[in-house]
């Protein structure tokens, strides 16, 4: 291992290294722990977080190898690895193809091309134009890359080049190199007509049929090996190919091992046999042959032989394989498969025999034509010569059978050789080859469990290739070295010579098989015993197995391969039975006769071989021509196959090779499956990493100064920043790394040795990311601040708010403080006045029992007064007192008592008065007792009969019970009823509710449906007149391409006959066949011409012909469908107007005969005044209305007279066409001789029937605009008598006298508006009038000129014409100066030649009024109308036209001449319109400008010549403009670095990109945005619509875009985060550009739409299901093919940025799987947008428009 790279510094704790893996042959691991010199193992963890301890070998000590950086990996070149070992190539490998599945890997010279296992759209037409002219490191890794390389060296160095594609068999040689041949056929085209890129394509499919077949590795497996070389001419364009082929694997014809087949013919031919064609080869299927069935896979998967037969079959023919050849090779196919199913019995021990009338045997001879009984003789028997006689021998059943497989190989060897020999015949031209491409698609190293003759053969060349490659790649190196001025030190690489002398050299491997092949008694075994003892002690790469005596062991470049013995000398001998061939030559099949004859001619044989059962005698004369045709036979496999190799490694020697190796990922053909241990073993096999270790032995890293100054500028201080990129560079590296053995100073480059750049990127990326955390340290400080500051306000309104509630609390409180001082002073008082009351309580208390103490004390004084006198006194009086109060109380009491007695005498006296009362009331109660008792007996009869009456009662209360029952229960079901009702009334009113809600939602879901349905229409009608417009602007430009090639061949065609002059035709140049046809025919009478080139012309322009023919063929039945849709759509009008216009009729007649009525009425009415009717007044408008009525008579008459005049026209034409047709045209047939003036007759009468049928369909518009001026009339009237009618009713209402004033009022209103509806029909006839004139006066013109041209003799029709519409000639009015110019005839070739072939653009449009050329055209146009000269008219827009071409054609690649005449060209297609008097385009126009309108003719025809050519004018510009911003887009966009110091250039390996540095002379932005300047300006200088310049810009816009965006899906260095950010800000410069000219409207923003999604993509996060669902809904504009693209391709460019994982790149895919788009990758950069020109009026009056001098057109006379 290379130690060397790795110091133990480099080897500390976290370092990244690769282990050796049993399963994964290389394992990613970390160190824990810092290694130190004499450590014996290291302390790894694996990604996985296993931790292992890995132990060094105590030998060598080797350290294990470095990871490069994760920045590195995924590279598009393996040599920009930092540290270039096997693990980093096989992780750089897997990395691209798992993850980013990019199948293609640069290892510098070296593409390393990885089978996917599936189709890719990577390879189509598309891509071949976007890699066609690029450099090879400018684009991703590619097999178009390597072709385009391959071809761009061989036209600038003038030397012959080589593509060497190899690689073992299923890893994709086949494809490779057939892709390589198409890069080649579609970029350079063929230099002559015969198509021979397409021959070259269609050799694939032949020699896939029969050379490749079916393994257990490769369905499609090639087994021979062959060498194209495709030449090409002076002009690099293919003229020719040649195969050479090497080695067919001829065993497999007889034999197949298990899942594998045959050569692909046989099985194609099974399963076509039941084709009519193939009845007589009767075959069958596939299994019922012994030499297609001994696989078991008669069938591949996905392949249909059928179809397959069918395209190779179509293949020989496009080679020139006639269909007898075809199916003489298909007898020899099928007659080899009958012949393996012969059957050979044993006779006995020594002898086999065929039994008879075996049916295969008899199939065979009866399809190669020879005898049953020669061919089954000498199948069992053979010739032994001996010096004098001649035996024949018979062969044991086994030896049989052997010679009749060996009899089959042969067969379909010289089968093999003969369709190849053909195959190059078809491919050879006549041109001289100038230089050519070789494609070399050949075996790669093979080894198997038992490796034969064919594997040996098969490495022999691979060591011969691997020979050529290193030293291709050390001379590469060593030239490398010396160009940048580094001393070569000799690399020591593994040089294969040695084993090639093994093999090749005198008494090597090859020269012991060949003497041992021509011993008699030779065999495998004496053999190996010769190489034994020659070798083995000689030759160390020369081994003997320890377990056998029959094999051999080589030590080959790439590993050790053992070699079985077995049939090495029968192979390498290759005998064949000579008998039976003798038969076989003696053959009747001529093809069969050609395979055996060795290029002699096929003769009939003279005789049959004689061949009998035993032993024959035969006397042989010697033949000295047959001696050395036997010699050259006993040329041995061995010795053709080293002389073949011989001379493909001198061819190889002599060019330029370019290598292409191919691997398989796995065995199972798994699609993007990598299989790390079969990889690596390929790798070591087809040489990469041989590559990577010369590489890796020198200075495998190497930068250029700028690229190194930009990636590494972040290391420089800005002292260290000199002028000089170089010094800076050498000064700032001697700082960084100290030991100045690891690089080296070159003169353009910096050379690093393996490692250092990774040092470099540690280095970068430490200084990275220090200033990252320096960064996130003010941005943290920044925002901690910030949030510190939102915080620190935060706190002081937090503050401000709390001490305004703390005030208002604390005014709260005073107040609560304030209020309990009052609670507190009323309690308080309260208190005090308790207190005060329990005080005042207890002095009363106190004062009491003072008082009573007192009292006591004078209770016993007054004891002891009482005993005293004074004490009686005092008593005394008291008493007194109250016996005076007693005695009052006695007198009250007596009073009372009175009262008393007095209330009961009255009561005493009224009850007296009551007991009288009541004695008298008993007495009556006594009366009453005794009535009572007499009316007893009348109480019994009353009870009874109210018994009854309650029986009666009770019955009818039961029966009111029942009827209230009955009441109740009906008005229960009545109420019930009425809520069933009333539930079934809202039912039906929600029903009806939800009926009409759901009419009104259906209406509502209608009316969208019909908006959105009318909308889609339009959509689609806009979208199919775009692709019909398209179209025909396609149309346009093929018939462009076609008039090119046209000219050229005449051009060709007159240098080839010098003198020849071209006369004049006197046919309209509008159609390119007058004088293509003319000049045909007089090149035709040309002696001097050569023939060959004669014929190709001829045969060029009859193509030509039938194809423009039947384009125009085409273009007609269209014409007349629309014709006939519209005719039947006409007359259905028709009749329909026709019925309106009877109408209509009556109606008028009806209002004229009321309106008579009504006059005759008013002049009968004698008692109105002086406004009556009769008054003079009432007969001066009545005059009036009777003059306007028979003028408009006279019009009418007049247009019925200008009709029939032009019936009486068309029936003259029709007679003179029925009548004179037949003489006068046969006399002119008779005379027409020449083929040529025949076409031209034919031509003018189509020009004639087309100038007819537009003259028709003028008539039909006419027509219908009558149609509807009578509708408008109609209209009119029916209004005019509603009025009436109302009018009416009004006036019977009125007085008489008012009556008939209101009537004459409405009267006179009426007549004055009829008179001025008359007076515009009468300006409207006019109109028509004159249109008329302008028809008839052509329509006359037309017709005498053909009647001029057939006979001088006879009447001209215009003369015929000009009588009736003489009459009608419109005078002119002569002016001062009426807007026109005129010229002489013979000044029109000086007219044509100063102002468009000799006119400098430039001047004109600065200095001059813009269009003034087509102005001043147009006004001499005018001129030729005033004065009727139609030939003037037709020879002037011709030479203009033709002139505009002519100029074009010289100058087309100039943009301002394209500009300035496709400006003039549509104001002179304005004009045309402006001026044509039709009303349409004379809506903006001044009275002055309608005055100048074309008076005589209608140049309608013209107007779309005329635009035809401006869309041609406008698709020159275009391609113009494409080719000056093509070179800018990709610099400008993509490389440059708008933004500096955004993205670092990372390193590339050997394959350079163009640099993004803005170095002189490298396009920018600024270039791009500069020159769209120019083209703006320089359109607007010329007077260009804005319309028309708005396109040109949306098509810029386009093609700026698609191209930008081309190259970003192509270039996987250009898919990252900052190059996202570069190419949004590009775009929003272009939109600022939009805006300063004022064209954000003309939609060349919307084109850039998929190019800003891309950018937008490269930026947004790629991680969580959110963000595929964003990316889901943002990218609308790319397809899913282009996004998954740049999620595969996007690579970071520094180390803070992460990758796309495959799981979200699955759920990309997941999503979007619904959508319905194309698959294509690329957008098409030749898409062209179709154009239109809008009509747009000029302002410009024709009379003040001045000619100047400088023009030199003084011959112009105004008038």
């Amino acid at each position: 291992k290379l130690s060397s790279e790795l110091s133990p510094p480099s080897l500390k704790r976290c370092a990244r290294v690769w282990i050796p893996d049993a399963e994964e042959v290389w394992k990613s691991a970390e160190l824990t722990k810092d290694y130190k010199n004499g450590d014996a193992s290291l302390q790894l963890m694996l990604e996985d977080g296993t931790s292992i301890e890995h132990t060094l070998d105590p030998k060598t000590k080797n350290l294990p190898y470095l990871r490069n950086p994760d920045i590195l990996v995924g590279e598009n070149d393996l040599t920009a690895l930092s540290y270039l070992h096997e693990p980093a190539v096989l992780h750089n490998l897997k990395v691209r193809f798992v993850d980013s599945k990019l199948i293609y890997t640069y290892c510098g010279i070296v593409l390393v091309a990885i089978n996917p296992y599936e189709t890719l759209p990577i390879y189509g037409t598309d891509i071949i134009n976007a890699y066609s002219g690029q450099n090879m490191g400018d684009m991703d890794p590619h097999i178009f890359a390597v072709a385009e390389e391959a071809y761009k060296q061989m036209a600038r160095d003038e030397r012959n080049q080589s593509i060497i594609v190899s690689g073992e068999s299923g890893a994709g040689k086949t494809v490779s190199a057939k892709y390589a041949m198409r890069y080649f056929a579609t970029v350079s085209g063929s230099a002559s007509e015969a198509n021979v890129e397409e021959k070259v394509l269609a050799s694939n499919p032949i020699m896939e049929a029969i050379g490749n077949a079916k393994t257990t590795r490769n369905d499609n497996s090639s087994r021979f090996g062959k060498y194209i070389e495709i030449g090409f001419d002076t002009r690099f364009r293919i003229i020719g190919a040649n195969m050479r082929t090497y080695l067919l694997e001829k065993s497999r014809v007889v034999f197949q091992a298990d899942e594998e087949r045959n050569y692909h013919i046989f099985y194609q031919l099974c399963a076509s046999s039941h084709l009519p064609e193939f009845k007589n080869l009767k075959l069958s299927n596939a299994n019922d042959f012994l030499y297609t069935r001994q696989g078991r896979s008669p069938v591949i998967g996905g392949v249909d032989d059928t179809k397959e037969l069918s395209t190779t079959r179509n293949a020989f023919t496009l080679l020139g394989i006639n269909e007898s050849y075809q199916m003489g090779l298909f007898q020899v196919l099928a007659a080899i498969l009958h012949l393996g199913n012969v059957e050979i019995k044993d006779r006995d021990s020594d002898s086999s025999v065929i039994p008879p009338n075996n049916r295969h045997l008899t199939a065979f001879c009866e399809l190669v034509g020879v005898t049953y009984q020669d061919m089954s003789q000498w199948l069992c028997h053979r010739k032994l010569k001996t010096a004098t006689e001649t035996y024949v021998k018979p062969l044991p059943r086994l030896q049989a059978t052997n010679a009749r497989d060996a009899l089959s190989k042969h067969i379909y060897a010289k089968l093999f050789n003969w369709i190849v020999e053909h195959v190059n015949k078809a491919l050879i031209t006549n041109v001289k080859q100038h230089s050519f491409i070789g494609v070399l698609d050949i075996y790669g190293f093979e080894t198997f469990e038992i490796n034969s003759f064919e594997q040996f053969c098969i490495n022999y060349a691979n060591e011969k290739l691997q020979q050529q490659f290193n030293m291709h790649v050390f001379k590469l190196e060593q030239e490398e070295y010396m160009k940048e001025q580094i001393p070569w030190t000799l690399i020591d690489f593994y040089d294969n010579q040695p084993c090639i002398n093994l093999i090749e050299a005198k008494m090597g491997i090859l020269d012991l098989l060949d003497e041992e092949c021509k011993m008699p008694k030779g065999s495998d075994d004496s053999w190996a015993q010769k190489l034994y003892n020659t070798h083995l002690k000689t030759s160390s790469l020369f081994e003997k197995p320890r377990m056998s005596n029959r094999a051999f062991i080589i030590k080959h470049f790439a590993d050790k391969v053992e070699y079985q013995c077995d049939g090495f000398l029968e192979k390498n001998k290759d005998t064949v039975n000579e008998e039976q061939i003798n038969v076989l030559k003696a053959s009747k099949f001529e093809l069969l006769m050609e395979l055996f004859h060795d290029g002699e001619k096929a003769i009939s044989p003279t005789g049959q071989v004689q061949g009998t059962g035993g032993r024959t005698r035969l006397s042989i004369k010697p033949d000295k021509s047959r001696d050395s045709k036997s010699k050259e036979h006993k040329k041995t496999v061995g010795c053709q196959f080293r002389n073949s190799l011989q001379m493909l490694m001198e061819t190889l020697n002599a060019t330029t090779p370019h290598y292409v190796r191919c691997i398989k990922p796995n065995d199972f053909k798994m699609a993007f499956t990598f299989d790390p241990k079969r990889a690596v073993q390929q790798l070591r096999a087809c040489g990469v990493l041989e590559t990577i270790r010369i590489s890796a032995a020198g200075f495998p890293s190497r930068w250029t100064y700028q690229e190194f100054f930009s990636r590494y500028r972040v290391l420089m201080k800005q002292k260290d920043v000199l002028p000089d990129k170089k010094l800076t560079c050498k000064n700032v590296l001697e700082k960084l790394v100290q030991d100045q053995d690891k690089y080296q100073f070159g003169k353009t480059k910096i050379f690093f040795r393996a490692g250092q750049v990774a040092y470099l990127e540690k280095l970068r990326a430490d200084k990275l990311r220090a200033a990252c955390i320096r960064i996130q340290k003010t941005i943290r400080c920044w925002l901690a601040r910030k949030k510190y500051l939102r915080k620190r306000s935060a706190a002081i309104t937090i503050q401000r708010h709390t001490s305004q509630n703390t005030r208002k609390l604390n005014l709260e409180q005073l107040l609560r403080e304030h209020k309990a001082v009052i609670i507190q002073r009323h309690v308080r008082g309260w208190l005090a006045r308790c207190w005060y009351k329990r005080c005042l309580v207890s002095i009363v208390v106190l004062q009491c029992c003072i008082r009573r103490m007192r009292a006591r004390r004078e209770l016993k004084k007054l004891k002891i007064e009482a005993r005293s006198v004074e004490h009686f006194k005092k008593l005394n009086k008291g008493m007194e007192n109250k016996i005076m109060q007693l005695q009052r109380r006695i007198d009250e009491q007596s009073k009372e008592n009175r009262s008393v007695n007095e209330k009961l005498v009255g009561l005493e006296n009224s009850y007296t008065a009551e007991s009288e009362r009541m004695r008298g009331e008993l007495n009556r109660l006594r009366g009453v007792e005794e009535e009572a008792k007499k009316k007893t007996n009348q109480v019994t009869s009353l009870l009874e009969e109210l018994e009854k009456l309650r029986k009666e009662l009770s019955a009818t209360q039961q029966e009111k019970k029942t009827i209230e029952d009955w009441a109740q229960t009906y008005r229960n079901e009545m109420e019930k009823m009425v809520s069933e009702l009333k539930e079934q009334n809202g039912s039906l009113k929600k029903d009806k509710d939800d009926l009409n809600r759901m009419i009104q939602e259906q209406s509502q879901q209608m009316t969208e449906k019909m908006v959105r349905s009318i909308a889609q229409e339009t959509q689609q009608l806009e979208t199919d007149l775009n692709e019909e417009r398209s179209r025909y602007q396609n149309l346009l430009t093929e018939h462009l391409r076609l008039e090119e090639k046209y000219d050229d061949l005449k051009e060709a065609m007159n240098v080839s006959k010098p003198g020849h002059r071209r006369t004049d035709s006197t046919h309209s140049s509008n159609e390119s066949e007058y004088t293509y046809n003319s000049e045909y025919a007089e090149l035709e009478e040309g002696s001097r011409m050569d023939t060959s080139l004669t014929l190709k012309l001829q045969k060029r322009l009859t193509e030509l012909e039938q194809e423009k023919q039947s384009l125009r063929n085409e273009l007609e039945n269209k014409e007349d469908q629309f014709q006939r849709a519209r005719a039947r759509a006409r007359g259905a009008e028709l009749e329909y107007e026709s019925l309106k216009r009877q109408e209509l009729e009556s109606e008028n007649k009806k209002l004229k005969h009321n309106l008579a009525e009504m006059r005759q009425s008013l002049l009968g009415d004698a008692a109105a005044g002086a406004g009556a009717p009769g008054s003079p007044a009432y007969k001066v408008l009545l005059e009036q209305l009777n003059a306007s009525c028979e003028e408009l008579d006279v019009r009418k008459e007049e247009v019925l007279i200008l009709r029939s005049q032009l019936v009486s026209q068309k029936e003259a034409m029709h007679h003179k066409e029925t009548m004179t047709e037949p003489s006068v045209y046969a006399e002119d047939v008779s005379k027409l001789k020449d083929a040529d003036e025949l076409k031209q007759a034919c031509i003018g009468l189509k020009d004639t029937n087309r100038l007819l049928e537009h003259q028709l369909q003028t008539q039909r518009r006419t027509y219908d605009n009558e149609v509807e001026s009578l509708r408008s009339e109609l209209q009119n009237v029916k209004e005019e008598n509603n009025r009436q009618q109302q009018l009416l009713a009004q006036n019977l209402q009125l007085p008489p006298e008012a009556r008939i004033e209101a009537s004459l009022q409405h009267e006179i209103t009426r007549l004055t508006n009829e008179n001025l509806d008359l007076m515009e029909q009468l300006e409207k006839q006019d109109r028509t009038i004159r249109k008329l004139k302008k028809q008839l006066k052509v329509y006359s013109k037309r017709i005498g000129e053909m009647g001029a041209g057939q006979t001088e003799g006879q009447t001209s029709p215009g003369q015929m014409v000009d009588e009736p519409i003489h009459p009608v000639n419109i005078p002119r009015r002569e002016k001062d100066f009426q807007g026109m110019l005129e010229y002489k005839k013979e000044d029109e070739l000086k007219l044509v030649k100063n102002l468009i072939l000799e006119l400098k653009p430039r001047g004109v449009a600065v200095n001059l009024i813009p269009g003034l050329p087509a102005y001043i055209l147009f006004m001499c146009l005018r001129h030729a109308d005033y004065v009727n000269d139609d030939q003037k008219v037709r020879t002037l827009l011709t030479s203009t036209i033709n002139s505009i071409k002519k100029i074009l054609k010289k100058r087309g690649d100039d943009f301002e001449t394209v500009s300035f005449w496709l400006a003039n060209t549509c104001r002179f297609l304005h004009c045309l319109k402006q001026y044509s008097g039709d009303e349409a385009f004379m809506k903006h126009n001044t009275q002055r400008q309608n005055e100048h309108c074309l008076s005589n003719f209608d140049l309608a025809e013209y107007r779309q010549v005329i635009s035809d050519l401006a869309i041609q004018i406008y698709q020159q510009l275009i391609k113009c403009m494409e080719n000056i911003l093509q070179p800018m887009i990709v610099s400008g966009m993509l490389e440059h670095e708008t933004i500096q110091g955004v993205s670092g250039v990372k390193p590339t390996g050997l394959r350079k990109r163009t640099s993004s540095i803005a170095d002189e002379g490298t396009y920018t932005l600024d270039s791009i945005l500069r020159q769209l300047s120019a083209f703006h300006s320089t359109m607007c200088q010329h007077g260009t619509d804005p319309e028309l310049i708005k396109q040109v810009v949306k098509q810029q816009f386009y093609i700026i875009g698609a191209v930008t965006l081309n190259n970003l899906l192509l270039r996987k260095d250009m898919c990252s985060w900052s190059k996202g950010m570069q190419i949004r800000y590009n775009v929003s410069q272009l939109e600022e550009w939009l805006r300063d000219k004022g064209l954000m409207t003309c939609g060349a923003k919307e084109t850039l739409e998929p190019l800003i999604q891309a950018a937008q993509l490269l930026q947004v996060k790629k991680k969580t299901d959110e963000d595929a669902e964003a990316i889901c809904s943002m990218c609308l504009a790319l397809t899913t093919a282009q996004i998954v693209k740049v999620l595969n391709l996007y690579t970071p460019v520094n180390e803070f940025e992460e990758r796309v994982s495959v799981a979200f790149i699955r759920t990309i895919q997941t999503r979007l799987r619904d959508r319905c788009e194309s698959p294509q990758l690329l957008m098409d950069t030749k898409m062209i947008y179709p154009v239109t020109f809008p009509f747009s009026p000029s302002s410009l009056a024709l009379e003040t428009i001045q000619i100047p001098g400088s023009l030199n057109l003084a011959f112009l006379t105004r008038v």
